[in-house]
């Protein structure tokens, strides 16, 4: 399997988190890929290739102008500004406010955004351009005749929606890469977010859709970020009434229960029959991530890979999340080797 990479990612090296009510080094960092690659080289997974450049049109297609705009020039503005740290939002438009983008770049930050962890800093908008490269590369991988290709994305994508960015998520790179595939001629596009965290912005990109099925396995949102969204009522509007499906578990959760959760997914998606199969591989559902609550074991990803693989689909797999450094690149490997029949 070809693995595609850009060292552009380490243009984004943030120093400041809000967790907790202090700021902490981000758990979203350079070491992350890093480690995936490493991994990726010592099992010897495959050919690893650069991105190419695809342009601001595929992002286009995904994200509306105003908010690519913003995220453009975001950090020049905050500087003219005098701001004298990391872009972050202190304000946003709640119930009963104008929803509307001020001139202010305080104001825009909040208009843009969903939560205060994720600061905007100097090489954010070359990484997150570089992360979507790195996505629509191995897509085109795939549509070259690759039964399967690895997108080491960073930052991650699958909690930006069409005008909003958070969760360490700017461009959604699942979602930019299921529009390539339909604008490629493809009829159905699946995507099966196994993070830890409800994909959120993918989720609400393709909500009234039918051509992209969004599937989401996560921790209960009742309880874990992003909260708003991701509960089993929520099956799509209009012509995508029954193409989103979300499954939620409590914390403790075990792979054995897990699985389950998995089975069902691939049951929707044998039944959809999609061309094409996206999988927003976060692998924070680890036992060890600092920053989650599931109890899977590094074991697991192997059978979560083989199981995925039955599906005989063409698979495009988007890193995503996970936080426990010492162990990403053995996790996200492992579902790669799974998926292969490697184990």
């Amino acid at each position: 399997m070809k693995t595609v990479y850009s060292p552009l990612h380490h243009r984004r090296t943030a120093t400041s988190e809000l967790d907790g009510g202090i700021l902490v080094p981000p758990y979203e960092n350079p070491n992350r890929a890093e480690t995936i690659l490493a991994r990726v080289k010592d099992r010897q997974l495959g050919e690893v290739l650069a991105p190419v450049e695809h342009g601001l049109e595929p992002i286009r297609a995904i994200h509306t102008d105003d908010y690519i705009d913003f995220l453009e020039h975001c950090w020049d503005d905050w500087k003219a500004a005098g701001k004298p740290g990391e872009a972050i939002p202190a304000v946003w438009a709640g119930r009963g406010m104008r929803h509307r983008a001020p001139k202010d770049i305080d104001g825009r930050l909040g208009y843009y955004s969903f939560a205060a962890e994720t600061s905007i800093t100097d090489g954010t908008w070359e990484a997150a351009r570089a992360s979507v490269d790195v996505a629509l590369t191995a897509q085109q991988q795939i549509l070259n005749g690759d039964s399967a290709a690895f997108a080491l994305c960073r930052p991650p994508g699958h909690h930006a929606a069409a005008d909003l960015y958070g969760g360490y998520c700017f461009f959604n790179n699942a979602a930019i890469a299921a529009q390539a595939f339909r604008d490629g001629g493809a009829q159905r596009v699946a995507i099966l977010d196994v993070d830890f965290h409800h994909g959120n912005g993918t989720q609400s990109i393709f909500y009234e859709r039918s051509d992209v099925f969004t599937l989401s396995i996560h921790g209960d949102p009742d309880l874990v970020f992003p909260h708003f969204l991701g509960f089993e009522d929520e099956t799509g509007a209009g012509k995508g009434e029954g193409y989103n499906w979300n499954r939620r578990y409590p914390p403790g959760t075990p792979f054995d229960i897990w699985k389950g959760g998995l089975e069902d997914a691939c049951h929707q998606i044998d039944a959809y029959n999609p061309d094409y199969l996206i999988v927003a591989l976060g692998v924070d559902t680890f036992e060890g991530d600092p920053i989650s609550f599931f109890k899977l074991t590094s074991d697991d990803y192997l059978r979560m890979g083989e199981r995925i693989a039955a599906l005989g689909k063409p698979t495009l797999f988007t890193m995503e999340g996970g936080y426990d450094v010492e162990a990403i690149g053995v996790n996200a490997v492992n579902v790669l080797e799974g998926f292969e029949g490697r184990a």
